[in-house]
């Protein structure tokens, strides 16, 4: 039987920075004093541009990116132009060769596909649905809105997360949806808890992630970048990570809560149980990220990567058990900003020691993501626009 208890290992403490019971937006933080290691050399294959979107005062942000099937991408987000937001898909037919833009109706934030062609489309209006792998979408008009994710097991049985602690199921493909009990559970207050992620493994085996970060006291909600000095001196406060797990298809769920530095922002796994876990973090520390190698038996984890100049936005594992991580370079004091940087992709076959891979010198990113299709193709997508194709792969 698994294990998923692999968080609470990591649990916040005072490491005398006069910490105070008030969190800061969407998350927290890790301290570690773990030296930084040498910059390793490229690993083989290259990340080569398949798409990219570059018109004349106008950008392109990609929400998620997902292949169907070897040849038919499906990309969604929206395009900025002449201070109006206009959603979009971009899709390829060929693998990649041609990528062609649509507008949506609404701006997507997720996208689950079940095979190759049924899928349904998160946006914070509600869920759409495709039965012709994203060529045409129908809105379903009972859906709950404020969602994030989904993920389905079979074309009836499916679940939703999202903020405001919201989750829920469906029996009937999405027509219906009812709230799952035990993610009211946690003692948190609904507008600031948001679940943020949701993977099954098997038809049985599942996990919902989220977490609570009640804003700091004194915080202003201005941007960042307004007040560099202050964000590099800001330092990580603890927040409330939750864990909802099931291990009958999601007819039970068991929740645990603990007190954290950082948020669960990506959980990877295989069916023997291995898996990648990524705690991200908003404020200055000591890491801007940190991955985790997570043993599904056990329950138990260990560090797989930090490093102080490398911000990891996403995890891959693939069958044969090679991870993949994508981010971006940090420079200067801020760890997070809101201006594109230089995309990073690593790989490592045995989770331990990652070599950084060959990127196109175009590619940039304030967060990045990773995709495989069913093929072994692995894709990288950006939240610049950009859509990548690993190539020359070993």
């Amino acid at each position: 039987m698994w294990n998923w208890y692999w968080l609470p290992a990591r649990f916040a403490r005072d490491d005398g920075l006069n910490m105070k019971p008030v969190l800061r937006r969407l998350g927290a933080t890790i301290w570690l004093a773990t030296a930084l290691l040498p910059r390793p050399a490229l690993s083989a294959g290259k990340w080569q541009v398949a798409y990219f979107f570059d018109k004349d005062r106008s950008s392109m942000v990609i929400n998620d990116l997902q292949f169907p099937s070897p040849s038919r991408g499906v990309a969604v987000g929206y395009v900025e132009e002449k201070g109006k937001t206009r959603a979009v898909s971009v899709t390829t037919d060929d693998g990649g060769a041609h990528w062609t833009v649509f507008t949506l109706h609404d701006i997507p934030i997720s996208l689950f596909f079940l095979n190759e062609t049924r899928g349904w489309m998160v946006t914070p209006k509600g869920i759409w649905q495709t039965m012709d792998a994203g060529r045409n979408w129908r809105e379903e008009p009972k859906s709950p809105k404020l969602l994030m994710r989904v993920d389905f097991l079979d074309e009836s049985h499916g679940f939703a997360v999202g903020a405001h602690k919201l989750a829920y199921q469906t029996e009937d493909g999405g027509k219906t949806w009812t709230p799952i009990e035990a993610a009211g559970e946690p003692q948190t207050d609904p507008e600031y808890t948001v679940y943020n992620s949701i993977s099954f493994v098997n038809a049985k085996t599942g996990l919902i992630a989220g977490f609570s970060a009640p804003p700091r006291k004194g915080d202003d909600g201005k941007p960042d970048w307004l007040d560099p000095k202050a964000t590099a001196t800001r330092r990580e406060w603890p927040h409330l990570s939750i864990m909802l797990d099931t291990r009958d298809g999601g007819k039970t769920w068991k929740t645990s809560t603990s007190s954290m530095f950082g948020r669960i922002s990506r959980t990877t796994m295989l069916p023997d149980g291995r898996g990648l876990g990524l705690i991200e973090f908003t404020d200055t520390f000591k890491w801007p990220s940190e991955v985790h190698l997570i043993d599904g038996q056990t329950g138990k984890s260990s560090i797989a990567y930090n490093a102080t100049d490398r911000a990891i936005t996403d995890v891959l594992l693939q069958p044969s058990g090679t991870g993949y991580l994508a981010g971006v370079e940090v420079v200067g004091q801020m760890q997070h900003s809101p201006i594109p940087r230089k995309l990073v992709v690593l790989r490592s076959e045995n989770l331990t020691d990652w070599e950084e891979m060959e990127v196109d010198y175009r590619a940039s990113a304030v967060r990045a993501m990773l995709r495989a299709a069913s093929d072994g193709s692995l894709w990288v997508a950006t939240d610049a626009g950009m859509i990548l194709k690993l190539t020359g792969t070993p």
